[in-house]
């Protein structure tokens, strides 16, 4: 057996890949076995299956098929491993990391250590603001679903050259999924939803990164998420003719000639973000797209649903969760307007639940007076009925209901907490 596969193997790296997936929870695979069920599951049948791999006898099973709704009414496929694969595939991954990061280029920025979505706008926007303004948007179609197998597989030989490790990476490739109808072979792609799909995507598509560099071109990709920034129109038509033809060619995989594009900073939207020029400082800047704002929106709306059972308190805490989230991601952005309207819009639904809550004119009167609205207010306030919108941006709720009182309920500021998050990014 090879020096490599050992490492991949050994107690250490497999006790360390155990321990991510763990962190990472997730749903199990087509074996039904749960991440809380897994190290009972190492302990009974680890030592078999070790055995297998070094006689390159074991079998990963199929992946199961979920397909997540897009925006635009399609569906993306993810494939999700069982969990013991997960740990087999994450322990490949950390021994074969180390040996890829050299090989991969500087303005590549997904699903690498230390990088990340923030590192790409930045260096976007240092593109732009030296003055390449036209921006080539390369779509990839179905990336994940088109990869050629054995085009792939050759470049992990060039840098890995390790038999056991191949046969093993190509086993995963072709494990099939698990459908609703029943199984399906995978004789092409790369089941995105495993752990070692994100690596084998970098090396597909690490040759694109040197051909860009090697024609000098200005460019920036996360995953299959590339665009290049050139200074004119001209050039721009001609490094989307050349570079999707050679894309096609060298790489084998699908260009989607009707989303790949032509455009301006005004109008692009990449990683979520849009990008506008500072009209006092003439510098581009980004924000988060107006269909990421749309986005957030509709989640929050979702959070506050009237109709929905549940504490406010425990409302209020997954509210907190998904807006923290959120304003992490973005707050490399100028967004102090949205956030201003997003800490009203959800103030006034959380009072709208309150009042609800409190059902009938007594319970009203008495919540209002215990927020210290006098009786006389709150009484007539409380027979205002289930006019929800105009009870609670209209009447005295909203003085009772304040910004004070649901921040000692918990929730957090969205303003306040971008302006701390987006110092932060600045310093």
């Amino acid at each position: 057996m090879s020096e490599l596969l050992e490492k991949i193997l050994s107690k250490e790296n497999m006790n360390t890949a155990y321990k991510r997936v763990c962190a990472n929870k997730g749903a199990g695979g087509v074996d039904g076995v749960t991440v809380e069920e897994l190290g009972d599951y190492i302990k009974e049948h680890w030592r078999s299956i070790g055995e297998q791999i070094r006689q390159r006898q074991y079998k990963p099973q199929p992946v199961r098929r979920v397909e997540i709704p897009k925006q635009n009414g399609g569906v993306r496929k993810l494939g999700i491993p069982t969990v013991m694969d997960r740990v087999i595939q994450q322990g490949i991954v950390q021994v074969i990391n180390p040996m890829c990061e050299p090989l991969f280029s500087e303005w590549s920025y997904g699903f690498r250590p230390n990088r990340s979505c923030e590192m790409a706008i930045r260096q976007l926007l240092i593109y732009l603001n030296e003055g390449y303004e036209w921006i080539v948007d390369i779509d990839l179609e179905k990336f994940f679903d088109n990869v050629p197998q054995d085009r792939l597989m050759s470049l992990v030989h060039v840098i890995i050259n390790d038999g056991d490790t191949e046969s093993l990476i190509r086993k995963y490739l072709k494990a099939g999924v698990m459908t609703p109808q029943g199984y399906e072979e995978t004789r092409l792609g790369t089941p995105q939803g495993g752990n070692l799909s994100p690596l084998l995507s970098n090396i597909m598509l690490n040759e694109l990164d040197k051909e860009l560099e090697a024609r000098g071109l200005r460019f920036t990709r996360y995953a299959d998420d590339c665009v290049i920034a050139v200074k004119s129109e001209t050039s721009a038509k001609r490094v989307m003719r050349t570079v999707s033809d050679w894309i096609q060619r060298k790489l084998g995989l699908k260009v989607n000639m009707t989303k790949t594009h032509i455009t301006r900073p005004l109008e692009l939207k990449y990683l979520g973000f849009g990008f506008y020029k500072d009209s006092k400082t003439k510098e581009w800047k980004c924000r988060a797209h107006q269909d990421s704002i749309v986005k957030i929106k509709r989640r929050l709306k979702e959070l506050t649903c009237r109709k929905t059972p549940g504490k406010v308190r425990e409302k209020i805490e997954k509210i907190n969760q998904v807006t923290r989230g959120w304003i992490n991601y973005y707050a490399l952005g100028s967004m102090k307007t949205a956030m201003t309207a997003i800490d009203a819009h959800l103030r006034t639904r959380l009072r709208v639940i309150i009042w609800k809550r409190w059902k009938v004119p007594k319970k009203r009167q008495w919540g209002l007076q215990k927020l210290g609205i006098g009786k006389d207010l709150a009484r007539l306030t409380s027979y205002c009925g289930d006019r929800y919108q105009w009870v609670v941006t209209k009447t005295c709720v909203v003085r009772a209901i304040s910004e004070e009182v649901l921040a000692k309920a918990g929730l957090i500021s969205c303003l306040e907490y971008y302006n701390k998050r987006h110092a932060l990014k600045l310093c």
